[in-house]
């Protein structure tokens, strides 16, 4: 998954980056309000987090409302120092699905910006199987059968993004998109090579079902084909 965070403060900015980089999400970082506010139109992004006070002529208020304005209903997140019930209304009701006070517990970030990418889904877990193989996006393990599989991080979000997209092709370009960010030196080179080194973890060594293939000329398919 990759997220967008708008914030004007290099420190809390650069903190969020590195926490959200460990849990295996794709991160990148804007610094004022119109940059966050061109940002925010690209389609690769899963999630926003927003600073509601920004340098520039829009701030974190205005960048969502111009996301509702145009019914991109992707998942933003308000950050804010200001933390009054008519504060949180006020950015609740400018569009924002969460509002978080400053200062806080990095640990609370990570439980909302779950909350928030599990929505789409509608779903109540962040487990997810596709025949024998599981993924906890929670606790950060993969189990085929009953054997676990050791994922680097990199390897770990793409597997992630395959099962959460499965039964459906999904070329490189979007692979580059959503699990790599704009500071990575990537390739679509690069996307056949961890795609290698997922498949030589989670299929090659079971005797299940192929769950990962390549549809050439059009991207990779992950999950059970039907053969009928």
């Amino acid at each position: 998954m990759r997220i967008l965070v708008i914030e004007d403060d290099h420190k809390i900015a650069k903190a969020i980056k590195r926490g959200l980089e460990q849990q295996s999400y794709a991160v990148d970082v804007v610094y004022d309000g119109d940059d966050g506010l061109t940002a925010v139109t690209s389609p690769d992004y899963d999630l926003f987090i927003i600073d509601r006070m920004l340098p520039g002529s829009v701030d974190g208020i205005e960048i969502i409302s111009s996301m509702r304005a145009v019914n991109d209903s992707r998942p933003a997140l308000l950050l804010t120092a200001k933390d009054k019930p008519l504060d949180k209304a006020y950015g609740l009701n400018s569009g924002a699905d969460d509002y978080l006070a400053k200062p806080f517990a990095f640990v609370e970030l990570i439980a909302r910006v779950r909350a928030l990418l599990r929505r789409p889904q509608e779903s109540t877990s962040l487990v997810y199987e596709a025949a024998d193989l599981r993924l906890d996006s929670v606790n950060k393990t993969v189990i085929r059968g009953d054997k676990p599989i050791n994922l680097t991080s990199k390897e770990f979000a793409l597997v992630e993004y395959f099962m959460r997209n499965q039964q459906r092709i999904i070329n490189k370009d979007e692979l580059m998109s959503h699990v790599w960010n704009d500071d990575a030196d990537i390739l679509p080179n690069t996307v056949e090579v961890y795609v290698g080194y997922v498949r030589n973890k989670i299929d090659k060594p079971f005797k299940g079902p192929k769950l990962l293939s390549t549809k050439r000329g059009f991207g990779y398919y992950f999950g059970v084909e039907n053969v009928s």
